[in-house]
């Protein structure tokens, strides 16, 4: 990737008379401005105990979106909503917890799995109580039906009624010669898996949890079921979505495959293009209690008018929102998401400081938006897309931050979802400027890509950049990087331990990355052209 020929139209050479003189020496006060100092005071507020891991829905939102609209207008910033700075997002809470274990019957015996610890579940309908009585249980591979690949793990199944069983991630994940090799596609998130299983009829889906492909460990499954969700309303209550949604362990499914008579290779099985689902010959019923609240959170939103093409316009975005407060892990109980995300959203504001120190503005509009519930299934960035400021045909990019480096100077970034489109190329130039190069992100099978708010915006046919911390440290050991990476999803990820603390935390790498990102969107600003999608992408054709 360091050899990559720039592929993108040459940049337009920046206006003297817009910008007054040398870009360089204009650039230069507002890259001063994305500094250690004000990345870290924003931080320390959002992530403190005061702001109670801001949930939606709590005081936690609202000392949050106060905030961010209060650094806003002293920027002088124009409110990005009309004359308002907030976009109001309706919502509903969930909080579902099941009656009893979950009781898996066959003509051998049963299965009793404990919540929390064997199994979670919940419910989108909107109801106070729900259940699934007696429903036969069908293992249906991955859950996928893929036209493009060939893929149909329901054909000739009729699961209305059932509940369906699969696995998390797909078949590239254990075969590279399927879907997109290591790289998961959107038909491997967990997101996928319900809403397919709704389409199909189901009454109930449960995901078999695997930490590898997942991504993640079953404590964060756990921590992040054991609380309330979120949804955005609608006119059905969600009745068209199925009754029961959860995850059991790896050992759990074991025991069920082996209650049902199957080794538990069945599941690999379920890897071949010529797997059949397969009906257990077992049962299943649970209840479902819901505390129910509809309420309305808040996206914000400040704009700076472009000076030539108003109407076209780069948006940067970042979540505020984490898990409030929830299950006490070691005494603590407030997921305080100080890595997640009040580093991007501190960078949201360093970039929007950053802006206002350029002598002139640019010649396209740029979008600072701050979304609520990416913590829930992205939902704060889905009601935008769908409820827009700016006509989507008209919005260049979303340059989206999610995570951002703690942990020192690099001499790489990392590319989520590297050769989606030609952002790539812009990121690149951005990067040798400052001595350093790009990387394509390390574990793709994670399915990053489609794990933050720039997902809803290539729904819609909008390119979006989304970087991730580099994983060559500079001045450290060959591999130290993606060793601190991999101890933050480890330890402090999605739980009360992503908290700030000075002591050990390193700011010159997230400073170098957000000016990086101000590089890439100035340049995105002050363009006539619109970046492109790539060959092979699936969101090529929502562009046209």
């Amino acid at each position: 990737m360091n050899n990559h020929t720039l592929k993108v139209p040459i940049i337009l050479a920046i206006s003297a008379a817009l910008l007054g003189g040398n870009a360089a020496a204009q650039d230069s006060a507002a890259i001063k401005a994305i500094n250690a100092p004000g990345l870290a005071q924003h931080i320390q507020i959002l992530a403190s105990d005061a702001f109670e891991g801001r949930k939606p829905f709590t005081r936690g939102e609202d000392s949050t979106i106060q905030y961010l609209a209060a650094q806003f207008k002293q920027l002088g910033l124009k409110p990005g909503n009309g004359d308002s700075y907030f976009q109001e997002v309706p919502m509903v809470s969930i909080s579902s917890k099941p009656a009893s274990d979950l009781v898996i019957k066959g003509k051998a015996g049963a299965v009793s799995l404990q919540y929390l610890e064997d199994f979670v579940a919940a419910t989108r309908q909107v109801q106070e109580q729900v259940s699934i009585r007696n429903s036969e249980l069908v293992f249906a591979g991955y859950g996928i039906v893929a036209p493009e690949y060939h893929w149909n793990d329901y054909k000739g199944l009729d699961v209305k009624g059932k509940t369906v069983i699969v696995m998390i991630n797909d078949p590239g994940f254990a075969d590279s010669t399927l879907f997109k090799g290591r790289v998961m596609s959107y038909y491997g998130r967990w997101t996928y898996k319900f809403e397919e299983a709704s389409r199909q009829g189901a009454a109930g889906v449960i995901i078999i949890h695997e930490t590898a492909a997942a991504s993640y460990p079953w404590k964060v499954v756990r921590s992040g079921w054991s609380n309330s969700k979120l949804h955005l309303q609608t006119a059905n209550n969600n009745q068209h979505r199925t009754t029961m949604e959860g995850w059991i362990t790896q050992d759990a499914a074991k025991k069920i495959f082996q209650l049902a008579g199957l080794s538990p290779d069945i599941m690999e099985k379920a890897r071949a293009k010529d797997f059949k689902p397969v009906d257990l010959h077992l049962q299943t019923s649970l209840e479902i209690n819901n505390t129910i609240k509809k309420s309305t959170s808040h996206n914000v939103l400040a704009l700076l008018p472009g000076a030539k093409h108003p109407q076209e316009c780069v948006v940067y975005s970042a979540h505020w929102d984490h898990f409030g407060i929830g299950e006490p892990v070691k005494g603590d109980s407030i997921y305080n998401g100080a890595v997640d995300n009040a580093t991007g959203t501190a960078g949201l504001l360093a970039l929007a400081t950053a802006f206002t120190k350029l002598p002139h503005p640019p010649a396209r509009s740029v979008l600072f938006l701050s979304v609520t519930g990416e913590e829930q299934g992205l939902l704060g960035s889905e009601y935008y897309t769908a409820h827009p400021t700016f006509a989507l045909h008209k919005i260049v990019a979303d340059i989206n931050l999610d995570v951002l480096n703690t942990f020192g100077r690099t001499k790489d970034i990392t590319l989520i979802g590297f050769a989606q489109s030609e952002l790539d190329e812009y990121a690149l130039r951005a990067a040798r400027k400052q001595g350093r190069t790009t990387v394509p992100e390390a574990n793709p099978e994670g399915g990053w890509f489609f794990r933050s708010d720039h997902f809803n915006f290539a729904k819609k046919g909008v390119p979006g950049l989304y970087i991730g911390p580099g994983t060559s440290a500079v001045g450290r050991d060959v591999g130290r990087g993606k060793e601190m990476i991999a101890t933050y999803n480890r330890l402090r990820y999605h739980s009360p331990a992503d908290e700030y603390d000075p002591a050990t935390w390193v700011m010159d790498g997230m400073v170098e990355d957000v000016r990086l990102l101000f590089d890439v969107g100035y340049q995105l600003s002050n363009e006539n052209s619109f970046p492109a999608w790539k060959k092979g992408s699936e969101f090529k054709a929502y562009r046209k």
